[in-house]
Protein backbone atom coordinates (compact mmCIF):
# COMPACT_ATOMS: atom_id res chain seq x y z
CA UNK A 1 0.00 0.00 0.00
CA UNK A 2 1.32 3.38 -1.43
CA UNK A 3 -0.98 6.22 -0.85
CA UNK A 4 0.89 8.70 -2.88
CA UNK A 5 2.59 6.06 -4.65
CA UNK A 6 6.71 4.99 -4.02
CA UNK A 7 9.50 7.46 -4.75
CA UNK A 8 12.93 5.93 -4.86
CA UNK A 9 14.38 9.58 -4.40
CA UNK A 10 13.23 9.31 -0.57
CA UNK A 11 14.70 6.99 2.01
CA UNK A 12 12.02 4.59 2.47
CA UNK A 13 8.56 3.85 1.80
CA UNK A 14 6.46 2.94 4.82
CA UNK A 15 6.88 3.61 8.50
CA UNK A 16 6.63 0.64 11.02
CA UNK A 17 6.28 2.31 14.38
CA UNK A 18 6.54 0.80 18.04
CA UNK A 19 3.94 1.62 20.30
CA UNK A 20 5.07 1.85 24.06
CA UNK A 21 7.50 4.38 25.07
CA UNK A 22 7.05 6.06 21.24
CA UNK A 23 3.64 6.54 21.16
CA UNK A 24 2.49 5.78 24.50
CA UNK A 25 3.64 6.21 28.02
CA UNK A 26 2.66 4.51 31.15
CA UNK A 27 2.13 6.40 34.18
CA UNK A 28 3.98 4.58 37.28
CA UNK A 29 3.14 6.65 40.03
CA UNK A 30 0.28 4.85 41.41
CA UNK A 31 2.72 1.67 41.47
CA UNK A 32 5.38 3.28 42.80
CA UNK A 33 3.17 4.63 45.83
CA UNK A 34 2.29 1.60 46.70
CA UNK A 35 6.03 -0.30 46.29
CA UNK A 36 7.29 2.48 48.83
CA UNK A 37 4.08 1.84 51.37
CA UNK A 38 4.98 -2.08 51.25
CA UNK A 39 8.97 -1.22 51.63
CA UNK A 40 9.92 -2.92 48.10
CA UNK A 41 12.16 -0.49 45.94
CA UNK A 42 10.61 1.03 43.22
CA UNK A 43 10.91 -0.89 40.19
CA UNK A 44 10.84 -4.02 41.85
CA UNK A 45 7.23 -5.29 40.66
CA UNK A 46 7.96 -4.66 37.27
CA UNK A 47 10.96 -6.40 37.28
CA UNK A 48 8.85 -9.21 38.04
CA UNK A 49 6.02 -8.63 35.81
CA UNK A 50 8.79 -8.31 33.02
CA UNK A 51 10.67 -11.73 33.44
CA UNK A 52 10.46 -13.27 30.22
CA UNK A 53 8.95 -16.46 31.92
CA UNK A 54 6.08 -14.05 33.35
CA UNK A 55 5.31 -11.65 30.28
CA UNK A 56 6.25 -14.17 27.48
CA UNK A 57 2.86 -15.90 27.19
CA UNK A 58 1.10 -12.72 27.64
CA UNK A 59 2.83 -11.03 24.72
CA UNK A 60 2.32 -14.23 23.02
CA UNK A 61 -1.66 -14.28 23.72
CA UNK A 62 -1.62 -17.39 25.93
CA UNK A 63 -2.77 -15.64 28.87
CA UNK A 64 -4.62 -12.44 29.70
CA UNK A 65 -3.69 -9.87 31.34
CA UNK A 66 -5.88 -10.31 34.27
CA UNK A 67 -3.96 -13.95 34.48
CA UNK A 68 -0.75 -11.95 33.90
CA UNK A 69 -1.88 -10.31 37.40
CA UNK A 70 -1.92 -13.13 38.89
CA UNK A 71 1.48 -14.67 38.22
CA UNK A 72 2.73 -11.39 38.85
CA UNK A 73 1.27 -12.06 42.58
CA UNK A 74 2.47 -15.09 42.60
CA UNK A 75 6.03 -13.54 41.67
CA UNK A 76 5.97 -11.12 44.51
CA UNK A 77 4.40 -13.78 47.18
CA UNK A 78 8.19 -14.02 49.41
CA UNK A 79 7.91 -10.61 49.72
CA UNK A 80 4.76 -9.65 50.85
CA UNK A 81 1.30 -10.45 52.11
CA UNK A 82 -1.01 -11.55 49.91
CA UNK A 83 -3.34 -8.84 49.52
CA UNK A 84 -0.19 -6.25 49.07
CA UNK A 85 1.22 -8.79 46.70
CA UNK A 86 -2.37 -8.83 44.66
CA UNK A 87 -2.51 -4.49 44.72
CA UNK A 88 0.54 -4.36 43.58
CA UNK A 89 -0.20 -6.94 40.96
CA UNK A 90 -3.26 -4.72 39.99
CA UNK A 91 -1.44 -1.63 39.90
CA UNK A 92 0.96 -3.01 37.63
CA UNK A 93 -1.81 -4.86 35.06
CA UNK A 94 -3.50 -1.49 35.07
CA UNK A 95 -1.27 1.46 35.72
CA UNK A 96 -3.07 4.54 33.46
CA UNK A 97 -1.19 5.57 30.08
CA UNK A 98 -1.09 7.93 27.93
CA UNK A 99 -0.61 9.21 24.27
CA UNK A 100 2.40 11.67 23.66
CA UNK A 101 0.27 14.35 21.27
CA UNK A 102 3.27 15.75 19.23
CA UNK A 103 4.22 11.86 18.56
CA UNK A 104 0.55 11.46 17.00
CA UNK A 105 0.55 14.41 15.16
CA UNK A 106 3.78 13.72 13.76
CA UNK A 107 2.50 10.16 12.93
CA UNK A 108 -0.46 12.09 11.21
CA UNK A 109 1.55 13.88 9.43
CA UNK A 110 3.20 11.20 7.55
CA UNK A 111 0.55 8.57 7.12
CA UNK A 112 -1.01 10.44 3.75
CA UNK A 113 2.23 9.99 2.08
CA UNK A 114 2.80 6.24 2.89
CA UNK A 115 1.58 3.09 4.76
CA UNK A 116 2.13 3.32 8.87
CA UNK A 117 2.32 0.07 10.32
CA UNK A 118 1.82 -0.01 14.23
CA UNK A 119 4.53 -2.95 15.58
CA UNK A 120 3.94 -3.76 19.15
CA UNK A 121 4.67 -6.79 21.98
CA UNK A 122 1.73 -6.16 23.11
CA UNK A 123 -1.01 -8.51 24.90
CA UNK A 124 -5.01 -8.90 23.78
CA UNK A 125 -6.05 -5.53 25.36
CA UNK A 126 -4.24 -3.62 22.16
CA UNK A 127 -7.49 -2.89 20.17
CA UNK A 128 -9.38 -1.75 23.38
CA UNK A 129 -5.96 0.52 24.39
CA UNK A 130 -5.66 2.17 21.15
CA UNK A 131 -9.79 2.75 21.10
CA UNK A 132 -8.83 4.40 24.53
CA UNK A 133 -6.09 6.54 23.32
CA UNK A 134 -8.52 8.31 20.22
CA UNK A 135 -5.99 5.89 18.18
CA UNK A 136 -7.57 3.15 16.14
CA UNK A 137 -7.60 4.83 13.05
CA UNK A 138 -3.78 6.15 12.92
CA UNK A 139 -2.15 3.26 11.91
CA UNK A 140 -2.77 1.68 8.49
CA UNK A 141 -2.21 -1.70 10.17
CA UNK A 142 -1.49 -3.17 13.67
CA UNK A 143 0.77 -5.98 14.28
CA UNK A 144 0.30 -7.40 17.73
CA UNK A 145 2.33 -9.81 19.40
CA UNK A 146 -0.73 -11.67 20.65
CA UNK A 147 -2.32 -11.75 17.56
CA UNK A 148 0.46 -12.86 15.33
CA UNK A 149 1.84 -15.47 18.17
CA UNK A 150 5.64 -14.06 17.60
CA UNK A 151 7.05 -11.22 19.26
CA UNK A 152 10.21 -8.61 18.79
CA UNK A 153 12.94 -8.80 18.05
CA UNK A 154 11.57 -12.56 16.49
CA UNK A 155 12.43 -11.35 12.46
CA UNK A 156 8.99 -13.01 11.29
CA UNK A 157 7.23 -9.84 13.29
CA UNK A 158 9.29 -7.67 11.10
CA UNK A 159 8.74 -9.44 7.77
CA UNK A 160 4.57 -9.63 8.81
CA UNK A 161 4.52 -5.77 9.22
CA UNK A 162 6.37 -5.49 5.68
CA UNK A 163 3.99 -7.52 4.29
CA UNK A 164 0.84 -5.70 5.22
CA UNK A 165 2.72 -2.48 4.06
CA UNK A 166 3.24 -4.12 0.74
CA UNK A 167 6.70 -2.65 0.97
CA UNK A 168 9.99 -4.65 0.80
CA UNK A 169 11.96 -4.80 4.32
CA UNK A 170 14.86 -2.61 2.52
CA UNK A 171 12.18 0.00 1.81
CA UNK A 172 10.82 0.18 5.27
CA UNK A 173 12.04 2.31 8.00
CA UNK A 174 11.36 0.81 11.79
CA UNK A 175 11.12 2.93 14.67
CA UNK A 176 11.65 1.20 18.15
CA UNK A 177 12.73 2.65 21.91
CA UNK A 178 14.64 -0.54 22.29
CA UNK A 179 18.18 -0.72 20.84
CA UNK A 180 17.73 -4.78 20.48
CA UNK A 181 14.57 -4.60 18.46
CA UNK A 182 15.71 -2.22 16.35
CA UNK A 183 19.05 -4.61 15.31
CA UNK A 184 16.70 -7.21 14.83
CA UNK A 185 14.80 -4.62 11.85
CA UNK A 186 18.05 -3.44 10.26
CA UNK A 187 19.13 -6.97 10.37
CA UNK A 188 16.56 -7.82 7.37
CA UNK A 189 17.73 -4.66 5.63
CA UNK A 190 15.53 -2.07 7.36
CA UNK A 191 16.38 1.53 8.13
CA UNK A 192 15.66 1.76 11.72
CA UNK A 193 15.74 4.13 14.13
CA UNK A 194 16.39 3.80 18.11
CA UNK A 195 14.05 6.34 19.27
CA UNK A 196 14.87 8.80 22.04
CA UNK A 197 13.38 11.91 21.61
CA UNK A 198 10.86 13.32 19.45
CA UNK A 199 13.19 15.44 17.65
CA UNK A 200 14.98 12.03 16.58
CA UNK A 201 11.18 11.19 14.74
CA UNK A 202 11.08 14.53 13.44
CA UNK A 203 14.53 13.81 11.66
CA UNK A 204 13.85 11.06 10.16
CA UNK A 205 10.61 11.62 8.33
CA UNK A 206 11.71 14.98 7.34
CA UNK A 207 13.15 13.71 4.11
CA UNK A 208 9.76 12.68 3.46
CA UNK A 209 7.72 15.86 4.85
CA UNK A 210 9.59 18.70 3.98
CA UNK A 211 10.21 17.31 0.38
Amino acid sequence: MTPNGATQARPFDAVLCDLDNVIRFFDTSPLAALERAAGLPEGTTAAVAFAPAVDGPLLLGRITKAEWAVAIAEGLADRVSPAQARELAAAMAHSPFRADPAVVALLRRIRPHMPLVLVTNADLTLEADLDTLGLADLPHHVVSSARVGVAKPDPEIYRIAARLADVPPARCLFVDDREENVTAATALGMTGLHYRTLADLEQALSAVLDA
